[in-house]
């Protein structure tokens, strides 16, 4: 268990390695990153100010800190251009040098995957906290202890969820060459699902209870609107527990991708 343990601990090291090398890159991407955010704010203050009041409990402060937390959650869970290179292994073969070793291809790279969060997070984090330092004035943190036990609970459930999907679509690789659609695809449901577009709970109540039974909702909606008191006793546990049915589900089905996906990659000589 040592030696396995090891194993990782030095994937995850040389990931850290290689991920430096495009720091730059990840500080200039977040930096133009932010720049939607200013088109946010612009909006949403015209849209309160022609209310003249507040919407779905969300004032202007409220909604600027929200989108703030998204910004946050995004570039601590999202993982970043992992489907690219796990295509890339397959497409180019790299992966035959891993079958022939004692390690998992899903734990090789979920390690690289935790070391470019780790990275991307240290370096991301300078611009980020300036821009929650220029909107100081709109944070209120929450009173309850436990409020920032399940918000991180349910934020380490979503970046391993993302991880997962990102794997199982990166999978696709064993059968089409590019993989580019279909990402583009799902990621698209997800800005628009998963509460980067608008708050999910600002949305009709019949289209919520959809919502509220997809994968999208818990990769980055449910644990802002933990963190924000959006999500409280019974509407709280049932978040964490569906959340928990998606992540055991995106697991098994990152599992399942990758096994039929060798059978095929072996089949046809790869």
């Amino acid at each position: 268990m040592t030696a396995k343990i090891d194993k990782y601990v030095s994937v995850f090291n040389l990931g850290l390695q290689n991920t430096f090398v495009y720091r730059w890159n990840y500080f200039l991407r977040a930096l133009f990153a932010l720049i939607p955010l200013a088109g946010t704010v612009f909006l949403w203050r015209a849209i309160f100010k022609e209310r003249g009041g507040g919407l779905h409990g969300y004032d202007y402060g409220s909604m600027i800190y929200y989108y703030l937390l998204t910004i946050l959650v995004s570039n601590l869970v999202t993982p970043t251009e992992d489907e690219w290179q796990i295509a890339a292994d397959i497409r180019e073969g790299q992966i035959n040098s891993l079958l022939t070793k004692p390690m998992s291809y899903l734990a090789y790279r979920f390690s690289i995957f935790m070391s470019g969060r780790l990275v991307y997070t240290f370096v991301t984090l300078p611009p980020i906290a300036l821009i929650f330092i220029y909107f100081r004035h709109y944070i209120a943190l929450p009173d309850q202890a436990m409020t920032y036990l399940y918000a991180s609970i349910s934020m380490l459930m979503a970046a391993l969820m993302q991880f997962f999907i990102t794997y199982s679509l990166a999978m696709m690789a064993f059968w089409i060459l590019e993989i580019s659609t279909i990402v583009f695809i799902v990621y698209s449901f997800e800005y628009f699902l998963g509460g980067q577009m608008f708050p999910i709970d600002i949305m009709p109540t019949g289209i919520q209870a959809v919502m509220k039974w997809l994968p999208f909702y818990y990769e980055l909606f449910c644990p802002v609107a933990i963190f924000l008191g959006r999500l409280q006793g019974a509407a709280l546990a049932e978040a964490l527990a569906i959340q928990t049915g998606w992540l055991l589900l995106t697991w098994a089905a990152a599992r399942a991708m990758w096994k039929r996906g060798l059978g095929h990659y072996q089949a046809v000589g790869g």
